[in-house]
């Protein structure tokens, strides 16, 4: 199976050569539900194979379809889908990503991929990561809302206490004593048992803050979720001099979890940020407007993104505005026999341009438009 963030993040899905065919479909995961899907997706091929008459007219279409139809009769590959589906094909690429949330059957033959379903998976806003903690061992993982992955830590994060002393001094604990004959002394040990333990505890996690602050929270900016046993919870925050990590927190170790269940815990904590940081972009972009460096006007916006001056752009989830985006010369065009989505297209021009995109939910859009653009300049 092909991995969307790691064919996104190397251009896989850009410049691909027209016709290119997008799918999505809902899919599940349980039999006997599941049984429904591939006559659903043989209906969609139906959709694709009209349109694609139509748009190319000139195109043998079976060839490019014809690894849809060798899907279709793999039987394996619907046993083992997730919520969602999406299919991209071109003459030159056939990718296909099974997708932890549903998404809406759509279908597209256009002159570039459709990835505005897709930008809500891989845009920033949401990410966040998580640090298990425990007295033993950690372990770091990075999500969003929908997927979430571990990391492979780097070697300056310690994972265990001996790692974190290793190649140092044994920390020596002084007690005062008296002698019989009441004269004052110093007793050198290594203390009790559980002294040691907290000590070397104390040790390890600060290493772990240190490390995990200069390697991943301050490059990424990410919010810190810490999951971790509610003893666990309290001894780190005493540590702690991250300022990343947020007060909402998973009471367990990821290991005694799925994945799965994690992330669903890990988003439970982490949407209230989400949902302060998507109000304070519809501040940003009412500010932004007063100022004359905001905008909600599609043919505007367009232009601004051919010029790269779109820092950040708002598009509401779920809207589609047919047409067809020059992004040489910002040209728009509304309808005609070979569409694509207009939002998507200037989506992935931003994107191009280093600037950030975020899928807002109908109701925080500020706008009726279905896009609001903050400009850099």
């Amino acid at each position: 199976m092909n991995s969307l963030l790691h064919d996104y993040s190397t251009g896989i899905l850009d410049n691909a050569q027209p016709p290119c065919l997008s799918l999505y479909q809902p899919t599940s995961r349980h039999h006997p539900d599941n049984q429904q899907d591939p006559i659903r997706f043989r209906n969609l091929l139906k959709e694709l194979e009209g349109a694609l008459r139509k748009g190319y007219p000139a195109h043998d279409p079976r060839s490019i379809l014809r690894p849809f139809d060798e899907l279709a009769q793999n039987r394996d590959f619907w046993n083992h889908t997730l919520d969602g589906l999406a299919i991209f094909a071109a003459p030159d690429r056939f990718r296909v990503y099974t997708l932890p949330r549903p998404v809406k059957e759509l279908t597209i033959v256009a002159e570039s991929f459709h990835i505005k379903p897709l930008i809500r998976f891989l845009q920033t806003g949401d990410r966040y990561q998580v640090l298990g903690v425990s007295r033993e061992r950690i372990c770091l993982f990075e999500g969003n809302r929908d997927t979430m992955h571990e990391l492979e830590l780097d070697p300056a994060v310690p994972r265990t206490p001996s790692e974190a002393s290793r190649g140092e001094a044994k920390e020596l604990h002084v007690s005062a004593w008296t002698s019989t004959a009441g004269a004052p002394g110093v007793h050198f040990s290594k203390g009790s048992r559980s002294d040691i333990e907290d000590n070397d505890a104390t040790g390890f996690l600060r290493a772990v803050d240190r490390a995990v602050l200069e390697h991943y929270s301050r490059p990424t900016r990410q919010p810190l979720i810490l999951a971790a046993l509610p003893e666990n919870q309290s001894f780190f925050r005493g540590i702690t001099r991250n300022p990343f990590l947020i007060p909402d927190e998973v009471t367990v170790y990821p290991d005694a979890v799925t994945i799965d269940v994690l992330r669903k815990r890990a988003w439970a904590a982490m949407e209230p940020h989400y949902d302060t940081r998507l109000d304070g972009l519809v501040e940003m972009f009412g500010t932004a407007r007063s100022k004359e460096l905001g905008d909600d006007d599609l043919e505007r916006v367009a232009a601004s993104a051919v010029a790269a001056r779109v820092g950040t752009l708002l598009t509401e989830a779920d809207r589609h505005i047919p047409g067809r985006f020059d992004q040489e010369t910002g040209a728009i065009v509304l309808g005609g026999s070979v569409v694509d989505d207009v939002l998507d297209d200037i989506a992935e021009l931003v994107l191009k341009n280093g600037g950030q995109v975020v899928i807002v939910p109908r109701e925080h859009m500020p706008t009726q438009t279905g896009i609001a653009a903050i400009y850099r300049f």
